[in-house]
Parts: C-alpha cells; structure tokens; sequence
C-alpha cells in the first residue's frame, strides 16, 4: 500500500503545496520550518458538555485538557 503525506508518519516538504494553494491565501501564515513546532488543537465545548466537562476535571483534580487528553489516550488503545 502506497503512502500518501496524509497517512506518512513523516511528510515531506512540499506534500501539502497543492491544497494550500486551493485555499484563501489570507487565511495561511507560511512560515520557515521549525523542527522544534508544536501543535495545538482548541476544543470548543459549550453547554452541558462544557459544563460536564468542568465537573469532571474538578472531581480529578485536574484541568480540562488533561480530561480530555485521558480521554484520547483511552480511546487510542487497542480493546482488549
């Protein structure tokens, strides 16, 4: 099975040219590569599930990114 950049564990320069030439160029921040970048994702919650949420983490003793970073890791492990 081919690779694509899309599934690589190790794209290269240039993979994603294409798509980000199909996009808004105000929307995109073309900047020197950075081996030392880091990637954050926001999570939006609103509501119940926002308030859920807060309850959760609070019982823990924790913050909510480290709820739902438990969270990701649980889902990511193989069933048993």
């Amino acid at each position: 099975m081919s690779k694509t950049p899309w599934t690589s564990d190790d794209p290269q320069p240039g993979d994603f040219d294409p798509e980000l030439d199909d996009l808004d160029p105000r929307l995109i921040e073309r900047l020197a590569p950075n081996p030392d970048a880091t990637v954050r994702i926001v999570v939006d919650l609103e509501g119940e599930d926002a308030e859920r949420l807060e309850r959760i983490a609070t019982a823990r003793g924790e913050k909510p990114r480290e709820v739902i970073s438990d969270l990701l890791r649980g889902a990511d492990r193989p069933a048993a």
